[in-house]
């Protein structure tokens, strides 16, 4: 009998699964997501959706959901692709422009199922070192000869923002494909919508798993011209988005903008305590256009391990280009920052001097 993985394709030999090391604990600051909970209107919707949302197949393609989406954005629905999750979107992007062999370049580090996408769909990732203060380096990607680009701003896991100049030299000079995740841009108070009325190349991609707090609903979307987007929505095929999902984000992006912004403006301002509580302590947060900080400290999975004996998780990423070890720490309720930052001071008390930490900076910073 032919051994099973005889049978795949040849480029998942290379793809792992996604494994973030979650495990249940008190406060939980590891995956940025909203953490003051689901918004009136679409908890409301999901308490009342009646059974027949669940026994019968969604709308092909959430028509009614991108008319919101659009409204939302200010663009037209035929602008709109939705999926499950943002995932799915940049899945079926990758799919959608990317004949097996061609090359996708990002700025690295990022999103880390970039490269993963890549190899499920037979392409090959090439990662482009940021420049020293978190950029991409534009010149650097353009010189790959890729058939597309991502980009993701704010940046997960640094929280930088792709500066604008960047973006629109990259548009300009580049001629393939753009993908500009945007999952974060709530945070940032800026948008990139206006590019597209220039740049038919262009896709952002966007999710309703951070500021509208629908994670586990996973509804993601994007945003382009139509012939773009109806490349896509050929890739990404029918019934993407479940019913309930499709119900309750409708609910929460028609009826709950104004509960979604405010809770936008609150996790900025506690994202600026955190960066204070954070330098208060000798440390140097980079700095962060999203719901989250992100702060060198030495040897990070040890000092992780050591807050989440203590009830606290944050995400660890070793050896970032340009910064070294660091904490990924999502914003929420102040409640539950102010536990993540007692657990870090009390884990570093217990480890001793800072050694350099205190005098990080991110380079070509002042």
């Amino acid at each position: 009998m032919t051994a099973p993985f005889a049978l795949a394709r040849a480029a998942y030999a290379d793809v792992p699964l996604y494994d973030p090391k979650r495990v249940p604990t008190p406060t939980d600051l590891s995956d940025n997501t909203n953490l003051w909970g689901l918004p009136p209107q679409a908890e409301r919707t999901l308490r009342e959706l009646p059974w027949q949302k669940v026994t019968r197949y969604p709308s092909l393609y959430a028509a009614e959901l991108k008319r919101a989406l659009a409204a939302r954005a200010g663009v037209t629905p035929d602008m709109v692709v939705t999926g499950c999750g943002s995932d799915d979107v940049l899945d079926s992007a990758m799919r959608a422009f990317g004949d097996p062999g061609m090359t996708v370049a990002y700025s690295d580090p990022t999103f880390a199922m970039v490269p993963i996408f890549s190899l499920m769909n037979a392409l090959t990732a090439i990662g482009v070192p940021a420049r020293p203060d978190q950029s991409p380096d534009v010149d650097a990607l353009i010189a790959t000869g890729a058939r597309m680009v991502y980009l993701c701003a704010p940046n997960n896991p640094t929280g930088t923002m792709v500066p604008r100049a960047d973006l629109e030299r990259l548009l300009r000079d580049f001629p393939g494909i753009v993908l500009v995740d945007e999952a974060y841009i709530e945070f940032a108070g800026t948008s990139h919508v206006d590019l597209l009325a220039r740049h038919e190349r262009l896709l952002l991609v966007r999710t309703l798993s951070k500021a509208y707090g629908c994670a586990g609903l996973r509804v993601g979307y994007a945003l382009g011209q139509p012939a773009i987007v109806a490349e896509v929505e050929k890739s990404r095929g029918p019934y993407k988005v479940n019913a309930v999902a499709e119900a309750v984000a409708l609910a929460a992006v028609a009826q709950d903008a104004v509960w979604v912004d405010a809770h936008v403006s609150l996790a900025v301002e506690n994202r600026a305590r955190l960066e204070q509580a954070l330098r208060d302590m000798g440390l140097a947060p980079l700095p962060s256009s999203a719901n989250f900080s992100c702060v060198p400290v030495p040897d990070c999975v040890a000092v992780g391990q050591a807050m989440r004996a203590r009830g606290v998780a944050v995400r660890p990423f070793p050896a970032l280009p340009h910064v070294g070890d660091c904490l990924r720490i999502s914003v929420g309720p102040w409640e539950q920052v102010q536990k993540a930052v007692d657990a870090l001071h009390a884990v570093l008390a217990e480890r001793g001097p800072l050694q350099h930490t205190a005098t990080m900076r991110i380079p070509g910073r002042a």
